[in-house]
């Protein structure tokens, strides 16, 4: 079944907000995130979090480079990660009260080595069944060495064709000729939600087939699928199913893009202007609820 992500779709679907409420009310991320040479992914998928309503995120990234994302954003908070002689995260790292969060957002810009490797397992192998996880980028690329190693359930993955090529070790042509197939085999076989980036982008939970009606070549500039990770971990830790969150997240993602364009051409939209017109798209879906 193949159904068209839209506003109608996406109709009443958008969390709640009670007045009664406190930061807690809206959950808590915890985002691992980030290198030397990646800072700015760190900094946009933590702040895309808060943007769509998330309560609390907590950014969790090689400790030089906190100074560097701290003036940026004071809204969020910092967990120092030991780094090795490359400026990679350590395998000696550990997360203090991991069971506090909500949601685990990880993989923007952290890079491949065998320590990364060795700490990506550590989480997904020691956060509990409640805990919703979202995975991007280099988090993906440790998965394929993995298979049926490590539970995803309640995960949502987002894959571009590269990654998701050496995730299935298909050719990133096969992919492309027919993306729904082994966006859905993705999702069985790892039982998670898949995000397959794109022109129209596929969202799956192996049975359903969703197509994206938002977004246009506005997205295609580096930063922004930091962005829409950050998008869905928000909108997950305000308890939004897993599927719903993704197909919700990257509707809102592709929307703040075309009005961005709008105002400053598909040619000028940086990830950051996804960032900036996120409430547009907000007060657009609202508008119509």
């Amino acid at each position: 079944m193949v159904k068209l992500i839209d506003n109608k779709l996406v109709y009443g679907k958008l969390p709640k907000r009670p007045e009664d409420s406190n930061k807690g009310t809206f959950g808590k991320v915890l985002n691992v995130a980030g290198s030397k040479s990646f800072i700015g992914a760190a900094f946009l998928s933590s702040i895309s979090a808060l943007k769509i309503g998330a309560g609390y995120v907590s950014l969790a990234c090689p400790s030089e480079i906190v100074p560097i994302i701290a003036p940026m954003a004071p809204e969020l908070t910092y967990i120092h990660l030991k780094t090795d002689k490359n400026g990679l995260i350590s395998a000696e790292n550990s997360i203090e009260n991991l069971y506090s969060y909500n949601v685990l957002s990880m993989g923007c810009g952290i890079s491949v080595s065998d320590d990364i490797k060795k700490f990506v397992c550590y989480l997904l192998n020691n956060i509990n069944k409640t805990q919703k996880v979202v995975i991007d980028a280099d988090g993906i690329n440790v998965l394929s060495n993995h298979k049926g190693e490590i539970s995803l359930k309640n995960t949502v993955i987002t894959p571009h064709p590269r990654e998701l090529s050496r995730l299935l070790n298909v050719s990133v042509e096969e992919i492309l000729e027919n993306r729904e197939k082994y966006a859905r085999i993705t999702s069985q076989t790892y039982e998670c939600i898949t995000v397959l980036k794109g022109h129209h982008s596929i969202v799956t939970n192996g049975e359903k087939i969703f197509i994206n009606q938002s977004g246009s070549s506005a997205l295609a500039k580096a930063g922004t699928g930091d962005v829409l990770t950050g998008i869905i971990a928000g909108l997950l830790a305000q308890k939004l199913a897993p599927l719903d969150a993704a197909i919700i997240g990257t509707y809102l993602h592709g929307l703040a893009g075309d009005i961005a364009a709008a105002d400053l051409t598909k040619y000028s939209v940086l990830a950051t202007d996804i960032i900036d017109y996120l409430p547009f798209a907000l007060k657009m879906v609202l508008s119509e609820e």
